[in-house]
């Protein structure tokens, strides 16, 4: 497995790289927009697709690098149901899977410093966010923190992990770069608590001032879906309702780009085809399957996934390899729904 560190001093982030082998596909976590151009190079360097990046939480602190990336490889971004940033392609509820190339993470809710805290799970290691830091915890006091759910978070759920399993955090501002549950659960001041209370009293007592970042870097990462209108041309949009219309009159064939996870978890828009998005490489191909629906469906074909992020870089790809005349619904399958869209069960 390939796994890599990395830092930013700026911010004291801590962004990882994971990949089962060179040439595959690769995962980030936690990426920082100044140094993309740097996990860019080191993608080419290793021979990696990147193919998706994650954020633990909406950071507060520097301006995540998931939107740049997102535009220059095309990569599925990532949070938990939770977060509050207007657009990521995939939402994750606590216990399901992100899995990359055989590489899986499972999400654990994990609030308390924010109210949108995931750590994931991977084998003998969780990255653990702003929740668990090495020697600390994350402060509670913004971004609708609460002592009392970290409180939880921390033992009742990362603690209760085995001592063995190593500990990687989002930040550290004391050179440490990993610890282990064992050691934070017997040396962590912050955890040699013995009540909810006590840990209430001792958060409310740190005082801590605001990231110096926080008033540009919270909006920045709640709306990093935005630039979304470079992938875009007039008429390339097709709304809920429109396509409620046209799929009634049978004038549309609705490709469906989610996985088969979310499929499974939120239902299917009745008739549509799937072609994950991780696959469209290959089905925009002569031959793919996404190609010759084209060529059987002219004009006909509309794109469509969890809120609309994917099917936007699909249509946007599917351009680039000469295939014109299809449109993606705009919003995806949230819009849908709100629509009042007919739902069926895969």
């Amino acid at each position: 497995m390939i796994f890599q560190q990395l830092f930013d001093p700026a911010s004291f982030t801590f962004t990882y790289l994971l990949a089962r082998n060179v040439a595959g596909e690769a995962l980030i976590i936690d990426p920082v927009y100044e140094h993309v151009e740097l996990y860019l190079s080191l993608l080419q360097r290793l021979g990696l697709k990147l193919a998706k990046a994650l954020d633990t939480h909406v950071h507060a602190d520097h301006i995540t690098g998931l939107g740049a990336l997102r535009d220059l490889t095309k990569c599925v971004t990532v949070m938990g149901e939770r977060s509050g940033a207007d657009m990521v392609s995939m939402r994750l509820k606590d216990g399901e899977w992100v899995e990359v190339d055989g590489l899986k993470l499972q999400a654990m809710y994990t609030p308390g410093h924010t109210d949108d805290s995931y750590s994931f799970l991977m084998q003998d290691r969780v990255f653990t966010g702003d929740t668990l830091l090495i020697g600390g915890t994350g402060r509670t006091d913004f971004q609708n923190g609460d002592a009392r759910a970290a409180h939880d978070s921390l033992f009742n759920r990362l603690l209760k992990l085995p001592d063995a399993t190593l500990v990687f955090p989002a930040h550290d501002y004391n050179g440490n770069t990993a610890s282990t549950i064992g050691h934070e659960r017997r040396h962590n001041p912050r955890l040699l608590v013995n009540s909810v209370e006590e840990y209430v009293t001792l958060m409310a007592g740190l005082k801590l001032p605001n990231p110096r970042m926080m008033d540009v870097a919270v909006p920045a990462n709640r709306a990093i879906g935005q630039s979304l209108e470079n992938f875009l041309q007039p008429g390339d949009e097709l709304s809920a309702d429109d396509c409620k219309e046209a799929l009634s009159a049978q004038l549309v064939k609705l490709v469906d780009l989610r996985s088969a996870g979310e499929r499974t978890r939120d239902g299917v828009i009745p008739g549509s085809i799937h072609v994950p998005y991780e696959q469209l490489e290959s089905a925009l191909l002569r031959g793919g399957q996404l190609n010759l629906l084209h060529s059987r469906h002219p004009g006909q074909l509309v794109l469509y996934c969890a809120f609309g992020e994917r099917s936007a870089l699909a249509l946007h790809s599917a351009r680039e390899h000469g295939l014109g005349q299809i449109r993606h619904l705009r919003g995806g399958m949230a819009s849908w729904i709100r629509a009042g869209g007919a739902i069926a069960s895969v």
